[in-house]
């Protein structure tokens, strides 16, 4: 973790400053929304899954520089993972992979995982759908 005066680890920054997976699945198979109304984030998770299995992620995140480091690397750990093992990434290993996030900014690992749990009810929403 970085000093007091600069709060954010070098994989935060790297994430903020080169954020992977951006942009958007026009056939997507999951999204996810959610926002938190106290800062005024806003994340949108877009999931492509192939029998069981996420083979793309990609995000659209307003906020700030932990929001869009969180975004990042969410989708990084969800590609290739099954849906199983999706459901188990929690906003802790989010931190982990970051490398930490500053107290304040724990809200934005949050959100990644909310956006996750909202794409995946979302993907077993429609899937219920097909089949009725």
């Amino acid at each position: 973790m970085a000093d007091k005066a600069f709060p954010y680890s070098d994989k935060v920054m790297e994430h903020f400053l080169n954020p992977r997976n951006m942009g958007e699945i026009e056939d997507a198979d999951a999204i996810g929304d959610v926002g938190n109304p106290a800062c005024g984030d806003m994340m949108r998770l877009y999931l492509k899954i192939e029998n069981d299995i996420i083979v793309d992620a990609k995000f659209k995140t307003f906020g700030c520089g932990a929001a869009i480091a969180s975004s990042s690397m969410l989708t990084e750990l969800l590609k290739g993972k099954s849906l199983d093992e999706a459901r188990e990434i929690s906003n802790q290993a989010v931190v982990e992979a970051l490398d930490g996030l500053p107290p304040v900014k724990i809200h934005c690992s949050v959100m990644a995982e909310e956006a996750l749990a909202k794409a995946l009810e979302n993907y077993y929403a429609n899937l219920k759908k097909k089949r009725n």
